[in-house]
């Protein structure tokens, strides 16, 4: 997997998964089992753990995975049913919320790590792979190198931003990555994590959100403005405009959004009268 260029994430759950595998059939040749073995496997996943689509697609990638490169058998043994994706929509905080949570910590560090995730649309991943020359500040722009789907890309960098990432750098003074551990190296993805939820739960907003709420919240903000889709799916670096529409779904419906037809109607009949004739 590692020379397949997947991620250590990636790496991790399809470990993960292929154990508990392994595990179930652990008294049988893998070779010799077949699809509907297979299928019986995550039907049983989804019988007695209710494991939902995402991790049931996880199953299938890891099975496949290990049947196609690591037992090189043919790619047509694997015509798995595949779980139909939800349309679950995405976790949003409000702009209120998202004050509240990114000037909640008193810690210089969790606060431009918070800054930086929601300023420019990131995952956490791209965050704690951030380096130090990867903020571009002349040109205005955080370059994002190899994010999901091994794609580089440019998302903004807030001038707020950048003067909040100065004051952090002169204190902290990272040595390649932007943001390290206290033992230098890359930040973890966990401690982001623990950052957030302490915020979160103190300032009272979203239980169920989590740092990756900051990037749909970025998204949704953005569109709630107005800014063009195109703009929008570079920042987030979405191969298609169709990942990047969800955001519309969950876009605030009121009258300061929308302007209902029923006042088309009337902007140039005056009601009264007409009742009146």
């Amino acid at each position: 997997m590692a020379l397949k260029g997947f991620s250590p994430a990636t790496i991790r759950n399809y470990q993960h998964s292929l154990l508990h595998f392994f595990k179930y059939f652990e008294t049988a040749d893998l070779r010799t089992i077949t699809k509907d073995q297979i299928e019986g496997y995550v039907f049983h996943l989804i019988s007695k753990h209710r494991i939902g689509e995402q991790k049931q697609n996880l199953v299938i990638n890891a099975i496949k995975c290990y049947y196609e490169h690591t037992l090189a058998m043919p790619r047509e043994y694997y015509t798995i049913t595949r779980p139909r994706k939800s349309k679950d929509l995405p976790n949003v905080l409000s702009v209120e919320e998202v004050r509240k949570i990114l000037n909640h910590p008193t810690n210089l560090k969790h606060r431009a790590i918070l800054h930086t995730i929601y300023g420019g649309g990131l995952r956490v991943g791209e965050v704690i792979r951030l380096r130090i020359k990867d903020i571009r500040s002349e040109d205005g722009y955080i370059f994002i190198k190899d994010s999901k789907g091994k794609r580089d890309r440019h998302t903004v960098l807030s001038p707020m931003l950048l003067s909040l990432l100065r004051e952090y750098y002169k204190a902290y003074k990272p040595a390649y990555w932007l943001f390290e551990g206290q033992d230098g190296g890359q930040y973890s993805a966990k401690s982001i994590q623990s950052i957030f939820r302490c915020a979160a739960k103190a300032t009272h907003s979203n239980p169920w959100s989590t740092p990756h709420t900051l990037r749909h919240s970025f998204a949704t903000h953005l569109m709630e403005r107005g800014v063009n889709i195109r703009y929008i799916q570079s920042a987030l670096g979405h191969a298609s405009t169709k990942t990047t529409e969800i955001y519309t779904r969950v876009l605030g419906i009121n009258n300061k959004t929308l302007k209902s037809p029923l006042d088309s109607l009337y902007e140039t009949v005056t009601f009264g009268k007409e009742q009146t004739k």
